[in-house]
């Protein structure tokens, strides 16, 4: 078998190689983060309450009052509606 025509076979091949790519081009900036209403909101919200103590200082000094004077009374079912409560708003 007699192959004529090979310049147009070759052509085929060239044609079918990949051409380079023009390199990227460096884009200048900086990154930037944009926080929505919500998030804002939230952000003021975290602040405002780590500022405010654990611990009320004048109700435990209060108590603490009471309970040396003798008039610190409360009632069993009180206590217990208290421990349950608090049950309740345990995060698991």
């Amino acid at each position: 078998m007699k192959v004529s025509r090979v310049d147009k076979i070759m052509e085929i091949y060239n044609t079918s190689k990949m051409k380079k790519t023009e390199k990227a081009k460096k884009t200048e900036g900086k990154d930037t983060v944009a926080l929505s209403n919500q998030g804002k909101d939230y952000q003021k919200a975290l602040k405002a309450v780590s500022k405010v103590p654990d611990i009320r200082e004048e109700k435990v000094e209060e108590i603490k009052q009471r309970i040396q004077s003798g008039n610190y009374d409360i009632s069993a079912e009180e206590l217990a509606e208290k421990i349950v409560d608090s049950i309740f708003d345990m995060k698991i």
